[in-house]
């Protein structure tokens, strides 16, 4: 197994709890979302998401999003 205590350069920020950049949340006292207006790929009718939606990859309603949304555990 390899050292875990590395000596190079550390990041600050980032990670879960980090500042800003990839990965960072949103907390709920930052306002409304941008929604964006998109027609969903399974039952065609017009919805709003809380992202640009990618040419390509299929955007759902939400009642559809319910449909396809992995069971939890």
């Amino acid at each position: 197994m390899g050292n875990f205590n590395s000596s190079g350069p550390r990041r600050s920020g980032g990670g879960f709890g980090g500042g800003g950049g990839f990965g960072a949340r949103r907390s709920f006292n930052d306002g409304p979302r941008e929604m964006h207006k998109a027609v969903c790929s399974e039952c065609k009718k017009e919805c709003e998401v809380p992202f640009k939606p990618t040419e390509g990859k299929p955007v759902y309603c939400r009642d559809c999003f319910q449909k396809h949304k992995p069971a939890r555990f």
